[in-house]
């Protein structure tokens, strides 16, 4: 909680602006934290691996039914995204990524850039190096990353309620011993189930907002016990409406 409270008051540090001699200078981005520091303020039509970072971040704030595309570029679609998030935190929702909406971002991300209230070891309990799946180790952890930025986008539209997660990534020898479709996303380390409360079709209903493109649940065969959310694949929870 010490090691937090630090990043966030480092993270302020990126909005106190300095007079000097009647001109008013706004302090240069400073380290935050562990993990990524943005450099410069970022809006649509800028390209870079700031852009990528931005976009990982924001990944649950893409609208309903949508998808951002995590490339680089700071589109339409991406200032988009940048506005809702803007707005689910109060900032000023005008669609550039300045000192404001970093200091949000490193509030919410540990040091190693998973959001705080989700980690890696919760979305992988089938071994420790990601390996074995459909995907590279290498790939199958980025997209996890990807997968938890939209989880905490949907735990804040839900009253920052937690969420328990009963399976994440699994190799194919994880996946067939669960029983598991050959072409399950979880062999991508794109899917999550989340079991618990708010209720699985409440999950499911607000996953429609956070850039899930697959979201199965209970109506759906085998997923009454459930709520199964990934990348790509399509939705289907007949007993929540969907």
């Amino acid at each position: 909680m010490i090691r937090r409270l630090g990043r966030v008051i480092a993270a302020l540090a990126l909005a106190v602006a300095t007079t000097v001699t009647g001109v008013t200078l706004t302090a240069s981005v400073a380290h935050a934290d562990g993990c990524y520091t943005w450099g410069r303020t970022l809006s649509q039509g800028m390209s870079g691996e700031d852009v990528r970072q931005l976009q990982i971040r924001v990944a649950g704030y893409p609208g309903y039914g949508a998808v951002l595309t995590i490339d680089g570029a700071y589109g339409p679609a991406t200032r988009s995204a940048v506005i809702r998030f803007q707005q689910a935190y109060g900032l000023g929702a005008d669609g550039v990524a300045g000192p404001q909406t970093f200091n949000r971002l490193y509030a919410l991300q540990d040091d190693d850039c998973t959001p705080v209230n989700f980690s890696y070891a919760e979305l992988n309990n089938c071994n420790s190096t990601w390996s074995g799946g459909a995907v590279a180790a290498s790939t199958a952890r980025a997209n996890a990353l990807v997968s938890m930025w939209k989880l905490q986008a949907l735990r804040h539209a839900l009253g920052d309620v937690p969420i328990g997660i009963s399976s994440s990534f699994r190799s194919y020898a994880c996946n067939s011993a669960v029983g598991g479709a050959s072409n399950s996303r979880h062999l991508y380390g794109d899917a999550v189930d989340l079991v618990g409360s708010p209720s699985l079709c409440r999950l499911a209903q607000q996953a429609r907002n956070h850039g899930f493109g697959q979201i199965l649940g209970p109506g759906y065969p085998d997923h009454n016990d459930h709520t199964h959310v990934a990348a790509v694949g399509g939705w289907s929870a007949p007993t929540c409406g969907i």
